[in-house]
């Protein structure tokens, strides 16, 4: 897959902006965070990495913390939905791809650090929300939209409002719950658990159970199925 497009950034006079040294230079962010750390990461070590000079990284980004920023939002945006056929599948795959995407150091050590960074900086909490959570609630939007096409959901209700804040709920559970599992909890977010997400998410607590005395990602128990009705 080709790389997405770096994200665009506040307009500052002068040349036009280079998307290859924009990749460039996001990729070493990464490859650096990589290697030595949030503490120990500059922007004259990222210059130096990715071939330009420290000033080219100031008239793109103002801060580290944004630079950092921008270089994992790309990644999100590597994120899709594919058809799996149907609604659960199709909660699943995404959930199997947020968690791989998660289990990447670049990713995992790049978002921990903006996260603890934005605990104090409430513009860079509004970046976060900008650049990763609006820009990955499309996936919502698409897996709503099949789902409705497929006869599996009832279509949006007339009030838009009302629309959006059920797609912001929708984000919040999935993201949150593999966001907590990956990086809060370090327990493997496997198809077993994916499974039983899914099962939860789509018809509620009284259908889940889970292997007596074991974790729900252990082996390959599938959920119970209750009769409705």
């Amino acid at each position: 897959m080709a790389a997405p497009d770096p994200l665009p950034s506040p307009q500052r006079r002068g040349r036009p902006r280079s998307a290859a040294a924009d990749r460039a230079i996001l990729a070493a962010t990464r490859a650096a965070l990589v290697e030595v750390g949030w503490s120990r990461l500059t922007m004259g070590e990222v210059a130096h990495r990715a071939g330009v000079a420290k000033t080219t990284l100031y008239r793109r980004w103002a801060a580290k913390s944004e630079l950092v920023l921008d270089a994992v939002a790309v990644l999100f945006d590597e994120l899709e939905l594919p058809d799996r056929g149907c609604l659960r599948a199709d909660v699943e795959g995404v959930v199997l791809s947020f968690a791989a995407l998660l289990r990447r150091p670049e990713t995992k050590t790049a978002l921990m650090a903006v996260l603890a960074e934005s605990t104090t900086d409430q513009a860079l909490r509004a970046r976060i929300r900008e650049a990763i959570v609006d820009r990955q609630k499309r996936l919502v939007l698409d897996g709503r939209s099949r789902a409705q096409q497929r006869g599996e959901l009832p279509p949006d209700p007339p009030d838009a409002a009302e629309t959006a804040r059920v797609v912001d709920l929708i984000f919040d559970v999935i993201a949150g719950a593999v966001v907590h599992r990956s990086l809060v909890s370090d327990c493997p977010v496997d198809e077993a658990w994916a499974r039983q997400f899914a099962t939860l998410l789509l018809e509620g607590l009284s259908t889940v159970s889970s292997a007596p005395g074991g974790d729900a990602s252990e082996g390959d128990t599938q959920p119970e199925e209750h009769p409705r009705g």
